[in-house]
């Protein structure tokens, strides 16, 4: 937690492995497969309120993940995430109120164009937490996180693997990000911390 904390005062972003033991990855990996499976996604889209599907910005599908999700997988994981959330509340005053997240599956060649996390219209996303679910990922798999260090969002990028138990953070507003297209099907928990 204390390499999260350091990353966000110094840069306002973190690239942390190993977030969660490869067996709750494995389990979450497991989950989210099995609900995909059974036809629980949908197509994602883009803006806040009534999102429109936009197939030239993202293709990948998501499901909502409830806080009191029943799985023993994902309650670790709502655990996990709030523990950081009271973390970099009582280190930074961020005011963070709640975790918005989603399973979010990328089929062979899916993508999601450069973009900012925070809505034009509610600026209550502030924080973003990614958390990967793919098994033995590698640079040649494709679907790698490229990320803006600079928030103008020119200069040089840096691409990330989406290792699985990998967890990515940003401030939401601050840093454009994409991710590539992939050569498998590619597996996250994406979530977004809010404040009221």
């Amino acid at each position: 937690m204390n390499i999260v904390l350091s990353g966000l005062a110094d840069k306002g972003w973190c690239v942390l492995p190993d977030f969660l033991a490869p067996d709750r990855v494995a389990a979450l990996r497991e989950e989210c497969l099995a609900r995909h499976g059974k036809g629980n996604f949908h197509a994602a889209g883009v803006g806040s309120g009534r999102a429109h599907v936009v197939s030239e910005v993202r293709s990948d599908s998501i499901l909502w993940v409830e806080p009191d999700d029943p799985h023993p997988a994902v309650r670790e994981y709502v655990g996990a995430t709030e523990a950081l959330r009271q973390a970099v509340n009582r280190d930074f005053f961020l005011g963070l109120h709640e975790l918005e997240a989603h399973f979010a599956v990328y089929p062979q060649g899916a993508f999601y164009k450069k973009h900012l996390d925070r809505f034009r219209d509610d600026d209550r996303r502030t924080l973003t937490a990614i958390v990967y679910l793919n098994e033995a990922w590698t640079e040649a798999d494709g679907g790698l996180l490229r990320f803006w260090p600079d928030p103008s969002g020119e200069g040089e990028a840096l691409d990330i693997v989406p290792a699985g138990g990998t967890l990515v953070t940003f401030l939401s507003e601050l840093y454009w990000h994409e991710v590539l297209p992939a050569q498998r099907t590619r597996l996250a928990l994406t979530g977004w911390f809010k404040r009221r």
